[in-house]
């Protein structure tokens, strides 16, 4: 899980982003311990045709300008699938979901620039209309968030949209139902943990590579070598802080997350 290929400063933002350089050694690192890298859609197709190569799939949140100028080179380079998940109402704009720290990671793509990524083979999914939980929000809402971004992102690529990323990963079981609802076979969550064959495919969990990752540190990560403390106690915690973030939300008003 991917966002910004950028150097960001020190920061609440500086995890988000990897730069170039480090992105190239972190692939090659993994492609270097025979792991195949695709974007997720691709995945889980190998997965369903029998495929037994060790998989890791590249996701890349939000759409930032910087995948264009520096990602897809070293995707090329490293000869590396991914998908790329737009914020569709954001587009042209800077990710202002961030608040004071909207600059930090550049601006968002245009639809031109989401074009000429498209046409290097990167699949583009759906990170929904507007960057906020969709866990928390009315039912109608709900469904105009996923379907309208849905619509635009295929009426402008041409093609279906398959795969979807939940805004800063909060899900539900309607929610997944909605997003299953309008085509995408498959959706990721944020999780800190991999992803295991046979789990839910709407509900997919992450790794977060930061720029204290090196290549070796990464592979170490795939391979399961990490704490698995903290993603247990969020998973834990999720209904409670739900409920908290739908009475910020419809009685003061405020997005919690």
């Amino acid at each position: 899980m991917y966002h910004s290929v950028s150097s960001v400063p020190e920061g609440p933002m500086r995890t988000f982003g990897v730069p170039p350089k480090l992105l190239a050694e972190q692939l090659a690192a993994l492609s270097g311990a025979g792991y195949r890298l695709t974007g997720l859609s691709e995945a889980l197709d190998l997965l369903d045709g029998g495929c037994t190569d060790p998989l890791v799939a590249l996701t890349f949140d939000d759409g930032y300008v910087d995948f264009l100028d520096h990602a897809v080179g070293v995707l090329a380079e490293a000869k590396a699938g991914a998908t790329l998940y737009m914020s569709v109402g954001h587009m042209g704009g800077p990710a202002d979901w961030l608040g004071p720290h909207a600059g930090a990671l550049g601006p968002i793509m245009d639809w031109s620039q989401l074009a000429d990524v498209a046409a290097t083979g990167v699949e583009i999914g759906n990170h929904s209309l507007i960057h906020h939980p969709l866990d928390v929000l009315p039912a109608g809402q709900l469904d105009a968030e996923v379907r309208d971004s849905r619509d635009r992102l295929a009426d402008a690529l041409a093609r279906p949209i398959r795969s979807f990323a939940y805004p800063h990963g909060y899900n539900s079981a309607t929610v997944r139902a909605v997003v299953a609802k309008y085509g995408h076979g498959n959706a990721c969550e944020v999780g800190r943990r991999l992803y295991r064959e046979g789990g839910d495919r709407l509900a997919v969990s992450r790794l977060q590579p930061t720029p204290d990752h090196s290549g070796d540190d990464l592979v170490r990560l795939v391979r399961g070598e990490g704490s698995s403390l903290v993603p247990a106690l969020k998973r834990v915690a999720q209904p409670g802080w739900r409920v908290a973030r739908r009475v910020a939300l419809r009685v003061f008003r405020t997005k919690l997350t």
